[in-house]
Protein backbone atom coordinates (compact mmCIF):
# COMPACT_ATOMS: atom_id res chain seq x y z
CA UNK A 1 0.00 0.00 0.00
CA UNK A 2 0.94 3.09 -1.16
CA UNK A 3 1.64 6.30 1.53
CA UNK A 4 -0.76 8.46 -0.66
CA UNK A 5 -3.20 5.54 -0.51
CA UNK A 6 -6.20 5.88 1.84
CA UNK A 7 -8.19 3.23 3.54
CA UNK A 8 -12.01 3.98 2.18
CA UNK A 9 -13.75 1.39 4.33
CA UNK A 10 -12.72 -0.39 7.56
CA UNK A 11 -14.75 -3.46 9.13
CA UNK A 12 -13.51 -3.18 12.83
CA UNK A 13 -12.90 -6.23 15.14
CA UNK A 14 -16.19 -6.81 16.66
CA UNK A 15 -18.06 -6.58 12.83
CA UNK A 16 -19.24 -9.67 11.28
CA UNK A 17 -20.57 -9.47 7.11
CA UNK A 18 -22.33 -11.91 5.93
CA UNK A 19 -22.37 -11.17 1.91
CA UNK A 20 -20.16 -10.02 -0.62
CA UNK A 21 -18.02 -6.32 -0.30
CA UNK A 22 -17.31 -4.06 -2.84
CA UNK A 23 -14.98 -1.21 -2.36
CA UNK A 24 -13.98 1.36 -4.97
CA UNK A 25 -10.65 2.50 -2.82
CA UNK A 26 -8.83 0.28 -0.10
CA UNK A 27 -10.37 -1.64 2.43
CA UNK A 28 -9.23 -2.73 6.41
CA UNK A 29 -10.92 -6.18 7.79
CA UNK A 30 -10.33 -5.88 11.27
CA UNK A 31 -13.25 -8.26 11.78
CA UNK A 32 -15.38 -11.42 10.26
CA UNK A 33 -16.51 -11.77 7.13
CA UNK A 34 -18.25 -14.52 5.33
CA UNK A 35 -18.56 -13.35 1.63
CA UNK A 36 -15.91 -12.27 -0.99
CA UNK A 37 -13.75 -9.01 -1.18
CA UNK A 38 -13.59 -7.20 -4.15
CA UNK A 39 -11.54 -3.98 -3.94
CA UNK A 40 -9.99 -1.56 -6.69
CA UNK A 41 -7.08 -0.69 -4.32
CA UNK A 42 -5.75 -2.77 -1.26
CA UNK A 43 -7.29 -5.07 1.15
CA UNK A 44 -5.80 -5.16 4.52
CA UNK A 45 -6.96 -8.15 6.75
CA UNK A 46 -5.62 -7.85 10.48
CA UNK A 47 -4.03 -10.42 12.62
CA UNK A 48 -7.93 -10.86 14.39
CA UNK A 49 -9.53 -11.18 11.30
CA UNK A 50 -11.18 -14.39 9.26
CA UNK A 51 -12.54 -14.58 5.90
CA UNK A 52 -14.60 -17.12 4.52
CA UNK A 53 -14.11 -15.95 1.07
CA UNK A 54 -11.94 -15.02 -2.28
CA UNK A 55 -10.17 -11.81 -2.09
CA UNK A 56 -10.11 -9.58 -5.24
CA UNK A 57 -7.40 -6.60 -5.37
CA UNK A 58 -5.08 -4.72 -6.71
CA UNK A 59 -2.49 -5.43 -3.42
CA UNK A 60 -2.68 -6.97 -0.30
CA UNK A 61 -1.36 -7.37 3.07
CA UNK A 62 -3.07 -10.95 5.23
CA UNK A 63 -2.27 -10.70 8.84
CA UNK A 64 -5.64 -13.12 9.65
CA UNK A 65 -7.03 -16.05 8.83
CA UNK A 66 -8.14 -16.35 4.89
CA UNK A 67 -10.13 -19.51 3.64
CA UNK A 68 -10.46 -18.74 0.11
CA UNK A 69 -8.81 -17.62 -2.91
CA UNK A 70 -6.59 -14.51 -3.43
CA UNK A 71 -6.26 -12.54 -6.38
CA UNK A 72 -4.06 -9.57 -6.89
CA UNK A 73 -3.39 -7.57 -9.64
CA UNK A 74 -0.01 -6.50 -8.02
CA UNK A 75 2.51 -7.97 -4.69
CA UNK A 76 0.60 -9.97 -1.74
CA UNK A 77 2.07 -9.99 1.44
CA UNK A 78 1.56 -12.59 4.25
CA UNK A 79 2.82 -11.62 7.86
CA UNK A 80 3.94 -13.60 10.38
CA UNK A 81 0.96 -15.33 11.98
CA UNK A 82 -1.46 -15.02 9.19
CA UNK A 83 -3.06 -18.56 7.73
CA UNK A 84 -4.22 -18.76 4.47
CA UNK A 85 -6.21 -21.89 2.30
CA UNK A 86 -6.49 -21.48 -0.73
CA UNK A 87 -5.09 -20.30 -4.51
CA UNK A 88 -3.28 -17.04 -4.65
CA UNK A 89 -2.20 -15.36 -7.79
CA UNK A 90 -0.10 -12.77 -8.40
CA UNK A 91 2.97 -10.71 -9.56
CA UNK A 92 4.93 -10.91 -6.42
CA UNK A 93 4.50 -12.61 -2.77
CA UNK A 94 6.17 -12.08 0.07
CA UNK A 95 5.96 -14.49 2.84
CA UNK A 96 6.97 -13.55 6.77
CA UNK A 97 8.37 -16.10 9.27
CA UNK A 98 5.35 -18.05 11.10
CA UNK A 99 2.82 -18.06 7.92
CA UNK A 100 0.76 -21.05 7.13
CA UNK A 101 -0.07 -21.46 3.34
CA UNK A 102 -2.09 -24.42 2.51
CA UNK A 103 -2.81 -24.06 -1.55
CA UNK A 104 -1.23 -23.25 -5.25
CA UNK A 105 0.59 -19.81 -5.99
CA UNK A 106 0.41 -18.63 -9.52
CA UNK A 107 2.56 -15.59 -10.14
CA UNK A 108 1.84 -14.20 -13.64
CA UNK A 109 1.98 -10.64 -14.76
CA UNK A 110 -1.73 -11.48 -16.19
CA UNK A 111 -4.55 -12.09 -13.19
CA UNK A 112 -7.95 -13.71 -13.46
CA UNK A 113 -9.20 -10.10 -13.54
CA UNK A 114 -7.54 -9.21 -17.01
CA UNK A 115 -7.65 -12.25 -18.52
Amino acid sequence: MNKEDKIDSVIGKSTTINGDIKVNGSIKVDGKVDGNINTKESALIGKESSIKGNINCRTAIIGGKVQGNINAQEIIEFQGGAEIYGDVVCKGLIVDNGVFFEGNCRMSQETKEKQ
